[in-house]
């Protein structure tokens, strides 16, 4: 079935109506980032009242990883939805300005402050005197750093060279790099848990940069009745993808959280505690990907879909940002 466009609503001034339901949006967003704001404002506040005490550099560790997140997020969506959009006949073969070489240009930066910090026996060096570069070919966690760097500084290249599709293979390097550096050879079944955060990892890079790319052709085509079916198509797959974010991350977080103490640990613990106000973080995103689903097959112009799409989208950033505070916090006791 190929869903078409009717023409756009106008006023009598010839402006297009405003989408409805767009106060609704900002209500929802309001209300989700009230409750995720103590964990998101920083480490500190997550971890007032735990006893547990804050590492050094925590914040700006949070940061690069968000960052490094993003970075990650941009190219693969980039990648995903240009094989999508190729599977639809008649699709314009216009698409919009690749941001992938930025990205990897921000993803390079992280990646090097993350491993400058590994490199100084994960503290934050005071001084480049501080830093062991060669300190870093000894260790496990050294050599994944400097994989990540690497790996952002050859999707650069691609990105930017004749055939942008190579950039995919570094690109994988930095999601099994990061998923290795998750989980430590100390932790109890480390390899299950590398497996749990590459699927993880993947998923939510196709979801958040596949969707933020599929607005952007949306935008760039335009007229063209090839939009609303290259957001329908995305919008199965995604469905698939939120299936496998969810069953992932419930299972990572009761491999560190076991089902008899989840409960203690999500108000007396700062991973719990931020762990939880991801969760809320996603049930918006999820209903908010529901309702755009659900325009998107009813509306008489299928492209007001967008407007809770768009909210997905900075509802998604959101979630980014609660994730690299996540990782940058004391795993919480299996007691």
């Amino acid at each position: 079935m190929t869903l078409t466009r009717p023409p756009s609503r106008t006023t009598g001034t010839g402006r297009h109506a405003r989408p409805t339901g767009t106060g609704r949006t900002v209500a929802v967003l309001v209300l989700v980032v009230l409750a995720a704001l103590i964990p998101v404002l920083g480490p500190s506040p997550a971890l007032h009242g735990t006893g547990e005490a804050e590492a050094p550099g925590t914040g700006g560790i949070a940061l690069l990883r968000t960052v490094l997140f993003a970075a990650l997020s941009v190219p693969v969506g980039e990648l995903f939805v240009n094989r999508l959009a190729r599977s639809l006949p008649g699709a314009p073969p216009q698409r919009p300005r690749s941001w992938a070489p930025y990205a990897a240009a921000a993803g390079f930066v992280a990646a090097l402050g993350l491993a400058s910090v590994v490199a100084t026996g994960n503290l934050v060096p005071d001084s480049a005197a501080d830093i062991d570069v060669g300190g870093l070919y000894s260790t496990r966690d050294g050599k994944l750093a400097l994989l990540e760097v690497n790996g952002f500084l050859a999707a650069g290249l691609c990105a930017a060279s004749r055939r942008p599709g190579l950039q995919v293979w570094p690109l994988a390097a930095v999601i099994v790099a990061e998923a290795l550096r998750a989980h430590p050879t100390t932790e109890y079944s480390p390899l299950l848990g590398s497996g749990l955060t590459l699927v993880h990892l993947t998923c939510a890079s196709l979801w958040v940069g596949g969707l933020l790319y599929a607005l952007r052709t949306l935008r760039t085509w335009r007229e063209a009745a090839a939009g609303p079916a290259l957001l329908g198509l995305y919008a199965r797959v995604a469905a698939v993808l939120l299936a496998a974010i969810t069953a992932t991350g419930v299972c990572s977080s009761l491999r560190r959280m076991p089902p008899g103490t989840i409960v203690d640990q999500l108000t007396d613990t700062a991973y719990g505690r931020v762990l939880l106000a991801k969760v809320i973080l996603m049930v918006a995103v999820a209903a908010l990907a529901l309702w755009a689903r659900i325009r998107l097959g009813r509306a008489a112009d299928p492209l007001t879909a967008c407007v809770p799409a768009r909210a997905e989208v900075a509802a998604l950033a959101f979630v980014v940002a609660v994730s690299g505070l996540l990782t940058a916090l004391p795993v919480p006791i299996r007691w």
